[in-house]
């Protein structure tokens, strides 16, 4: 099915109607988050490069066309308007990696008015998604200062698709490997796990199950621990491991703790491991893990060496949404904007001018940049095309880990986090206030009023 067909209904009936009308001419329309969901303190943009595919190949062809008037509940030769519609507009972003506040755009398309509004649900969907998972993921590498952190998410994401977003957005925020085979075959990324409580169940005793997955897999392994008595689990892994020699011991096994008090277990383990010589020997935790877990952990000295997160992670449980919109700035040369109760937009095509200590200003796209600062959008797409190579997954985790050390200490905290918090230049405000003023007269006007 052509992905064209993935947006909402009343997408097709504005695009269809604009072009009975006669209504192409170019339209700018800025996607932006009004603003941070509760406890976060910065958002990392993501979701660019799916969305720059899908406009690239956009085509509205014979069987979407019939699948529109099918839904619509009209004749064919009604849709024919929209048959080979293609984006051939032009695209500003923030790039993949970048950390952006609220209100400030991630991406501004400007195409003939029919495809601008046509392509808003695919391109919001991406954003909102990959935006709301990469910024759970940067808050966890940021929690684990500097301690690997893993993604173990695929079982219980959103479906499949949603768990291959979960592992990018790890990778791009810094994690050291994913249990997703597909995702880190596709990424180039490293794959990792261990095993299950069932394998150990499906053996005579834990020392026998240890014993088979070393044949197995000769090193480095990791063995679960907690199947019946952690203590004892450690005690038999220690005993297994000493076995196999230093060759394996010392290259990065480990014993994963995954339910009970994860600090105190690790403790506990950390005294058996080092009491039976074996300092080499790793500790992963894993089990309900997410920033704010892991914040703890580390907070209380606990000696984890590797995080591994999952379900609240791959899911952004605390926040798994974004209050993201596209609205139209700009047709055909006419600053527009929006009016309704908590809900204004500010006009016009927009840039985002970044300077120390995020000291971000909003202001209108053609405007000079302030001394000292730099634009965040950048043209990505024109006419339609790329205009440069889709980006590398290192480029984007490049991009996220310098802005994150930029970051101002308060907004990089886990627990209530204070997020800065963009200015509007005085050209943008004074185009504010112009169109309001213009857009309310009209209104009065209209209803017959002084």
């Amino acid at each position: 099915m052509s992905d064209a067909r993935t947006t909402d209904l009343y997408e097709v009936t504005m695009a269809m109607s604009y072009l009975r009308e006669g209504m192409t001419a170019p339209a700018t329309f800025s996607l932006f988050a009004r603003d941070l969901p509760p406890g976060r303190g910065f958002l990392a943009a993501a979701g660019l490069e799916s969305a720059l595919d899908h406009l690239s190949g956009l085509l509205v062809g014979p069987d979407d066309a019939e699948a529109f008037a099918d839904a619509l509940h009209r004749p064919l030769r009604d849709l024919q308007p929209l048959l080979g519609l293609e984006f051939t507009g032009d695209v500003r972003a923030v790039p993949e990696g970048r950390t952006v506040l609220a209100g400030e755009p991630l991406l501004e398309v400007t195409a003939p008015l029919p495809e601008a509004q046509l392509v808003e649900t695919y391109v919001l969907n991406q954003l909102n998604h990959r935006t709301t998972l990469a910024s759970k993921a940067a808050r966890c590498v940021l929690a684990a200062g500097g301690r690997p952190v893993v993604d173990f998410s695929l079982r219980r994401t959103h479906g499949t698709r949603s768990g291959f977003e979960a592992a990018r957005a790890g990778a791009m925020a810094g994690f050291a490997g994913t249990s997703n085979v597909a995702a880190a075959t596709a990424l180039g990324i490293p794959a990792v796990g261990t095993m299950a409580h069932s394998y150990i169940e499906a053996f005579p005793t834990e020392e026998d199950a240890f014993r088979a997955f070393a044949r197995a897999h000769p090193g480095p392994v990791t063995f679960l621990v907690d199947t019946y008595d952690t203590e004892e689990g450690v005690r038999t892994a220690a005993r297994v491991l000493r076995d196999l020699g230093p060759a394996v011991h010392d290259a990065g096994s480990a014993v994963r703790l995954d339910s009970g008090d994860l600090g105190a277990l690790a403790r506990h383990a950390r005294t058996l491991l080092d009491d039976a010589d074996l300092p080499g020997v790793r500790i992963t935790a894993s089990g309900g893990l997410d920033e704010y877990a892991v914040d703890e952990l580390v907070a209380s000295g606990a000696p984890v060496d590797t995080y591994a997160v999952g379900t609240r992670v791959g899911v952004s449980a605390d926040a798994p949404y974004l209050d993201t919109a596209y609205k139209m700035v700009e047709y055909d040369g006419r600053p527009v904007m929006k009016l309704s109760s908590a809900k204004v937009t500010a006009p016009a095509p927009k840039q985002v001018f970044r300077g120390p200590g995020y000291a971000d200003v909003i202001a209108l796209a053609g405007e000079p940049a302030p001394d000292g600062t730099e634009p965040l959008l950048e043209t990505v797409m024109r006419d339609g095309r790329r205009t440069r190579p889709r980006a590398t997954l290192a480029q984007c985790r490049d991009r996220l880990s310098a802005d994150l050390a930029a970051l101002p200490p308060e907004a990089r905290r886990i627990r209530e986090p204070v997020p800065p918090r963009a200015s509007v230049s005085g050209q943008l405000g004074d185009l504010t206030a112009r169109v309001r003023r213009a857009l309310e007269e009209r209104t009065r006007a209209a209803a017959g009023l002084p």
